[in-house]
This record gives C-alpha cells, sequence and structure tokens, in this order.
C-alpha cells in the first residue's frame, strides 16, 4: 500500500450545517476570477487546517447576494481533531458573515446534494410606510401593496411537477429544467410579505423570477391563469 491510498483509507466524510450573509458573495460556488464566495473561503480555510485542498460539496448553488440559513455540506479528509474542534477551527478563521453551525461525521456514501429530499428559499418584501433602515440588505421595498389573494390564485398554478425554462436566467441550459416546485406560501406579516418556495431544487435566478412574476399579478399586470401559458 502506498502513502497515498493510506491517506485515502483514513479520511473521513464531515457533513456541516452552514449559516452566511451572503450580501458580498458571489454566490456559493467557487469561481476563478475571485476569491469572493462561500465554497471558495470554506475550502481555503480547510486547506489551512490539514495541508493540502479538500473539496467542499454544498446541497446547492445559492446566486450572488443569496443568504443562508441551513446550507448542508460535506468534505472528506484526514485529521485528528474531534468534530468540535473542526467547528471552532473553522469559525475562528471564516470571515464573521459565515458561520459554521455544526460539524458531525457522516457516512462515507453521505453527498449533501444528491442526498437532499428538498429545498426552502424564502424571499421579503417591505411594504411598510417608513425606510427598512435595518433590514434593507435582506428585503425588497414595494411601493404598492399588491393583490395577495391574486398572486395566491396564480401560486396555486405554478405548484407540481413542470418544465420551469420560462423561469431560469440561463436560457442556454442544456441540463433538464423540470422541477417540482411542492409549496409556495405567500404570507403577510405586519410591514413583511414573504414568499416562502419549498422544492426538489430551483434553477439560475428562479426564486427571484417567481417573485417577480407573481407581483406583476398582484399589481394587475398579469392575470392569475397567465402562468399556465409560461410554464407551457
Amino acid at each position: 500500500m502506498n502513502f497515498g491510498e493510506r491517506d485515502k483509507r483514513m479520511e473521513r466524510n464531515y457533513k456541516m450545517l452552514l449559516a452566511y450573509d451572503g450580501t458580498r458573495y458571489q454566490g456559493w460556488e467557487r469561481q476563478k476570477t475571485t476569491d469572493m464566495t462561500i465554497q471558495g473561503k470554506l475550502e481555503n480555510v480547510i486547506e489551512r487546517m490539514v495541508g493540502s485542498y479538500v473539496e467542499v460539496i454544498g446541497c446547492g448553488r445559492t446566486d450572488a447576494g443569496v443568504h443562508a440559513k441551513e446550507m448542508v455540506a460535506n468534505a472528506k479528509f484526514d485529521t485528528d481533531m474531534a468534530p468540535e474542534e473542526i467547528c471552532a477551527y473553522l469559525n475562528q478563521y471564516l470571515p464573521d458573515d459565515i458561520a459554521v453551525l455544526e460539524v458531525r461525521i457522516a457516512s462515507d456514501r453521505f453527498h449533501s446534494r444528491y442526498n437532499a429530499i428538498g429545498k426552502t428559499y424564502c424571499y421579503t418584501c417591505y411594504v411598510g410606510s417608513s425606510k427598512p433602515v435595518f433590514d434593507r440588505k435582506y428585503v425588497y421595498a414595494l411601493d404598492v401593496m399588491p393583490d395577495v389573494v391574486a398572486m395566491c390564485e396564480a401560486a396555486e398554478i405554478l405548484m407540481g411537477t413542470h418544465d420551469f425554462a420560462s423561469f431560469c436566467a440561463n436560457k442556454k441550459k442544456k441540463k433538464s429544467t423540470i422541477r417540482t416546485v411542492d409549496k409556495i406560501d405567500i404570507i403577510v406579516e405586519e410591514d413583511y410579505l414573504r414568499f416562502t418556495f419549498h422544492g426538489n431544487g430551483f434553477l439560475h435566478h428562479m426564486v427571484r423570477i417567481l417573485v417577480g412574476t407573481l407581483l406583476e399579478v398582484g399589481w394587475g399586470k398579469r392575470a392569475p391563469e397567465s402562468m399556465t401559458a409560461l410554464l407551457e
């Protein structure tokens, strides 16, 4: 057995639960042109910890400016540190806007993307009369309150398994654009209008395009029934 094979056998698969403020990052996925990505920051710190490059696999790829409360990721590496020590090390050297909430040992077969059974996105709009001073980086301020009932009617049509190509920013996408969205909740909570989506996966900018389209319905620029034609 050579040393490479022995090192491989000593690796463990670590599952990480993450939270981050994506305001100043170019999304999750590492890029050659910038080091301002969540995956890139994590991989840099883990490389510093174990002494060699380690790929971090995320359960999905959040877009630029998107935040996460419970992002699951996994990585395989060799270390004598306990999961609690790994968690403390990562939090010590990661930027303040990225936090590791938990580290645990997973089975060798665990894959954060392939084993994901669902994903939840929440898009928040502000409908109050004053400026959202403290939430300004996390909400989209609306000038006019939309018709929530009409938006809910449109959301009923969007739910289910459909080809969401019309709601994808990448028009040249070669892989399947069929997704299942099994839940769309539109709720008003005081000065906030929250759109919550749950499904098996989402396309590039799909959530923000869905929200924009639903708002057009809420402002009378589209009929709820027009969702059928968009999907077709």
